[in-house]
């Protein structure tokens, strides 16, 4: 409401004889929207959102998890705001940004990212890119979430990580969601997703995953080869002719002796993370990494997901933090390493049988030369975009 002040004067045949104040007030609509504009300003435009739900990818993508909760723009822009907001965490410290970084391609360079409260993630925090383009529907690296839309809730709820436990005195998701329902943005970017300002658990899951979803990456030198290619098998005339050997390695299976040593073709890389979407097939068992990050305790053998392979380094090549669940790899080099010959650890019942050719560990004798043709075809999956785009970015800083 607006307070106006009126005068009301009193006179006699045209002539001024007194004037009283008073105040009344005025019904004045609030500003649509207006504490999104106050909070983010011009991060945020609720009447020009950007562009989440139609943006293009080459036709040569076909795979979409995306199932019964299409990407819409205001879905998005609230995932966007929830995935950067600390307050998802109890002590306002931590979101999901802090593990997942927008420069790391939604990964940690930090081995274990922290939690609140001195906890910390437990495995190594999983890139982002292109979660949308795979065939995998599950989520983790132990694939214990049937949905991205129930993967997005639970760190918040995870006691080391986030904190909403309910556990040891911790409050309870139910206590978040009153609490997000008390910030006037949440009440319009709700509004705006939904139709109401409700703040319920499957509507942050829609939300979360729609931002996460709409996160892609295919401006990469093999995007750009592909794109004049008649498949992913022929020659790219954008590659060095090292690109285009570790692209024949990598589509190519493996044929090996009786004593699993490759004799000829490729590295088999394909059979696992398909190209052109380079997701991990849903039937993939472990791949012989089975320690935990932290030193003893049990074998680590349910992890099974894998992200895409795009991006694993960034468009200058610097690697996106450690690879495999527990960090165990620093380069690329290292990772072919592994695959060139794989561990029999005592007690992983786990590993999968495309791994271990004959019920032994395989051997892929790679030379010197075709190990760098690996990681120079590998390389070439990077984007650019994805680091800088502000659609992306965080919305709190201006």
């Amino acid at each position: 409401m607006k307070k106006i002040t009126l005068l009301y004067c009193v006179g006699l045949l045209g002539v001024l004889a007194s004037c009283e104040p008073e105040t009344q007030t005025e019904s004045e609509a609030p500003l649509a929207n207006q504490a999104i504009l106050e909070t983010f300003g011009t991060k945020i435009n609720p009447n020009a959102l950007p562009n989440y739900a139609n943006q293009a990818f080459p036709n040569y993508i076909r795979k979409d998890n995306t199932g019964n909760n299409p990407i819409t723009d205001e879905k998005a822009i609230l995932g966007r705001v929830l995935f950067y907001d600390k307050n998802l965490s109890i002590d306002n410290s931590i979101s999901c940004a802090s593990c997942h970084k927008q420069a790391f391609a939604f990964s940690d360079t930090t081995l274990a990212s922290p939690g609140v409260q001195g906890g910390a993630a437990t495995r190594h925090s999983m890139r982002l890119i292109n979660s949308r383009f795979a065939t995998e529907a599950k989520f983790f690296w132990d694939e214990r979430a049937a949905t991205l839309e129930a993967q997005v809730t639970s760190p918040i709820q995870d006691h080391a990580e986030m904190g909403f436990s309910g556990q040891n005195g911790r409050p309870n998701l139910a206590v978040l969601l009153t609490k997000l329902g008390g910030i006037a943005y949440y009440q319009e970017l709700f509004t705006l997703a939904f139709g109401s300002a409700a703040v319920t658990e499957p509507r942050m899951q829609q939300a979360l995953a729609a931002f996460i979803r709409s996160i892609q990456s295919f401006d990469s030198k093999f995007d750009m080869g592909r794109a004049t290619a008649p498949n992913d098998a022929a020659p790219f005339q954008n590659f060095t002719a090292q690109e285009n050997l570790g692209k024949q390695l990598f589509l190519a299976p493996p044929v090996f002796n009786p004593n699993s040593v490759r004799i000829s073709g490729g590295a088999g890389c394909q059979g696992c993370h398909a190209a052109p979407e380079f997701d991990i097939d849903p039937n993939s068992r472990n791949n012989g990494v089975v320690r935990r990050i932290a030193a003893g305790g049990p074998l680590d053998l349910t992890n099974t997901r894998s992200p895409s392979l795009r991006d694993v380094v960034n468009s200058t090549g610097g690697s996106n933090g450690p690879f495999m669940h527990n960090g165990v790899f620093a380069t690329l080099q290292n990772v072919m390493g592994h695959y060139n010959t794989i561990p029999i650890v005592q007690g992983n019942n786990n590993l999968d049988a495309r791994l271990m050719p004959g019920g032994i560990g395989q051997n892929l004798n790679l030379t010197p030369a075709e190990t760098a043709a690996l990681v120079a075809f590998v390389r070439t999956l990077s984007g650019r975009d994805v680091y800088t785009n502000e659609k992306w970015s965080d919305p709190f800083t201006r």
